[in-house]
This record gives structure tokens, C-alpha cells and sequence, in this order.
């Protein structure tokens, strides 16, 4: 197992970056790589309450840990700092136990000149998931989320 950390500044206050961490409609807009689409099947905001998402291939040869051209997982928030901080425990649906395994996502939310850095860190990433792929996912979703706050991409929070 590993750990990625990845940084992005984005151009809109704590508070807006915050609600688009917790937010279920934010949620399936951002946190998806480039060539796959989301579903958020259940997400309680709360310390404790669980979430479920699905991240589907728009490819039709895309493979999925969960089976077909989709990986869905599940977890619960651990800690929730309003503006400033969301550790969640994330673990994929799988039948290969390779993919299998509950990770740590941290996000902080650190206010910078006006504008707010972000930074994702995954702990717990199994081996058989490529950190260049973990990479390049967490920064197209943190593109993703800059221009949703700061109202330059579709559905802005």
C-alpha cells in the first residue's frame, strides 16, 4: 500500500470549496478523472455518515474494480472541520482482493491570497491501483472542482 498527496489552488473561498466537498450534486459534478461520469448513491455530511458512489467508463472497453466499465465505493466521513478539513475511509465494492482494503482521504482546506489551496491525500492505496493513475485521477477532479467553485464550469455551488 501507498499514499498520493496532490495540491491544487482554486480561485474561490473555504467556504465554497467546503459545500463542494459535501454537497451530493457538487460531488457527482467533481470528484470524477476525465472519461468516466458519477453517481452518488448516498452521501450523509455528517461525522459517521456513509457515502456511496459510482464512477462509470464512458468508454465502452473501460474496466472497472467493481465489475463491468464501473468501480463504486463506499465509506463514511471520520472527521467533518466546516471549511477546513473532510477525512473520509473509502474502500471499492470488488471481488478482486487486490483492489480491496479501506483507504484514508484527506482533504485540507488552507486559505491562500484570496483563493484557497486544496490538497487530497489518499493513505492505504493498494499496490495493484498504479499511483500514476491515483495522480492524474485526484488532479483532472481537482480541475474539476476549481472550475465548479469558481463558476467557470457547469453546475456551480
Amino acid at each position: 500500500m501507498y499514499a498520493t498527496r496532490v495540491t491544487q489552488r482554486v480561485q474561490a473561498p473555504p467556504a465554497a470549496v467546503y459545500r463542494a466537498l459535501v454537497a451530493p450534486d457538487a460531488v457527482a459534478a467533481w470528484r470524477v478523472p476525465d472519461g468516466m461520469t458519477a453517481q452518488v448513491h448516498a452521501l450523509e455530511a455528517r461525522e459517521g455518515g456513509a457515502f456511496r458512489v459510482s464512477l462509470t467508463y464512458d468508454a465502452p472497453d473501460g474496466s472497472g474494480k467493481s465489475g463491468g466499465r464501473t468501480d463504486t465505493y463506499r465509506g463514511r466521513f471520520v472527521r467533518l472541520v466546516p471549511d477546513a478539513l473532510v477525512v473520509e475511509e473509502i474502500e471499492f465494492e470488488s471481488a478482486d482482493d487486490a483492489f480491496r482494503g479501506v483507504m484514508t482521504m484527506t482533504t485540507r482546506l488552507t486559505e491562500a491570497e484570496g483563493a484557497t489551496d486544496v490538497t487530497i491525500e489518499h493513505e492505504g492505496i493498494p499496490d495493484d491501483i498504479p499511483r500514476a493513475d491515483n495522480e492524474l485521477g485526484t488532479r483532472m477532479a481537482l480541475g474539476k472542482l476549481a472550475r465548479l467553485v469558481e463558476g467557470t464550469g457547469p453546475g456551480t455551488v
